[in-house]
């Protein structure tokens, strides 16, 4: 489930333009431990406080707040309107054509001759308790094509007493770059992804102007289809990757290299994303195919194989949407489930409009009443996750389990709650 302030802070993302599908990055879905519950509200569009409670074998919690300078008046917030894919990411994301970068001048605001324009910035900040752990984050937009981020954590426990991570990332749309440095052991490093195919900063095939992007979204809506109707548009995307980095006091180094190739919404068969990533110094292979079978279906693979060791691995997973009704009764609604869905469909459409649910998604955001997660190794070992919404509560409940049996077939069970205004 996606905590509420990285939904405020993908939010922060879509709206001031930046991508967050255009660097080199893996990701896997968690699993709940424990008991957890979360409260969180969106007092300002540009405040905003979450609390936490956790009960893991010890009793914790945690207290945060979100300041951004960049307002967000229309960011739907509260959990019995919210669809439910906003809360619950998809496990496939459907990559989107490359858009240009914003032009400079656009982020140029004058009163009388004077340039009186900021960059946007995030603030963000967490306590654990009773571990008295302080989190920090730092987010400013410094060019239509530049992101500063810095990470902070102070705990008493970790070498002295904390560490500072900053991350400097450009964006041009055809490739990006991340620089980073890590206090702990002085780490230096520098990643990048290179997108094959037409340059999105120069007009011509394979681009769309906001005009075409228009036409193409209100086709689209209408008729209901997920392919695109705009000629020459790109059907699909190569990109290359790779990463180094190096710890000055510890004196060791690592890298790492990666394919991917995706489908974009202009392909007319069924989606599908294929990665391969190379660890040469470890001798770390890892391949993945994932394919959206339907609207409501994703099937997904990982093969990993160690050339020095001879060690490989498997896993295979799959993801189910559930469709609801939406309280019909003899073909027909009450006032108040009419004015529900109203509500919903207003809510839907504004988290579709700020980037935060796709469009398939976001079209079936009011009917869906949950999402069934599992996955399975070669190890035998089962991980199932049920993510969905009770009145005003979001909740997710998963389990680890070990099919070869023994005295400890079930590793781990949890249920995490959700409520925001």
């Amino acid at each position: 489930m996606l905590d509420f302030t990285d939904y405020v802070q993908n939010a922060f993302y879509e709206s001031s333009h930046w991508n967050r599908n255009n660097s080199y990055a893996l990701l896997d879905f968690p699993t709940p431990l424990g008991l957890r519950l979360h409260i969180s509200a969106l007092s300002t569009p540009q405040f905003a406080s979450s609390y936490s409670l956790a009960s893991t074998g010890l009793l914790c919690g945690s207290l945060s707040y979100l300041y951004t300078s960049l307002a967000l008046p229309a960011l739907p917030s509260a959990t019995r309107s919210l669809p439910l894919p906003a809360f619950t990411p998809t496990s496939y994301r459907q990559l989107l054509p490359l858009r240009p970068p914003d032009p400079p001048w656009w982020w140029e605001i004058w009163h009388t001759g004077r340039r009186i324009d900021n960059r946007d910035a995030l603030l963000y900040g967490r306590l654990y308790l009773p571990q008295s752990t302080l989190e920090a984050l730092y987010l400013r937009r410094l060019s239509p094509t530049t992101q500063l981020k810095i990470n902070a954590v102070s705990d008493v426990r970790l070498p002295n007493g904390g560490s500072v991570l900053a991350l400097l990332a450009q964006d041009t749309g055809r490739w990006s770059a991340e620089y980073m440095y890590s206090t702990d052991s002085a780490l230096l490093g520098v990643r990048g992804l290179y997108n094959f195919g037409p340059d999105p900063r120069k007009p011509g095939i394979g681009t769309k102007s906001p005009a075409t992007e228009t036409v193409v979204e209100e086709v689209n809506v209408r008729t209901g289809a997920r392919e695109s109707v705009s000629g020459g548009e790109q059907v699909s995307r190569f990109s290359a990757g790779a990463e180094v980095y190096y710890g000055l006091l510890n004196k060791s180094g690592g890298m790492s290299t990666g394919v991917r190739f995706a489908t974009l919404p202009a392909h007319t068969g069924f989606p599908y994303t294929m990665t391969l990533t190379l660890n040469p110094l470890m001798g770390n292979l890892s391949s993945s195919y994932s394919v959206r079978a339907g609207d409501l279906l994703s099937l997904s693979s990982r093969f990993d194989f160690n050339v020095y060791s001879y060690e490989s691995g498997v896993v295979v997973g799959t993801e189910l949407w559930k469709l609801r009704d939406l309280g019909e009764k003899d073909g027909r609604l009450s006032r108040e489930e009419e004015k529900q869905l109203e509500r919903t469909k207003e809510t839907i459409e504004a988290a579709r409009r700020g980037g935060l649910v796709e469009e398939d998604r976001a079209t079936r955001g009011g009917d869906i009443a949950g999402c069934l997660k599992a996955r399975v190794n070669q190890r035998g070992i089962v991980g199932l996750l049920w993510e969905g919404r009770v009145k005003e509560l979001v909740y997710s409940c998963g389990a680890s389990i070990d099919m070869r049996g023994g005295k400890d077939i079930i590793n781990g069970v949890g249920l995490e709650l959700q409520y925001s205004s």
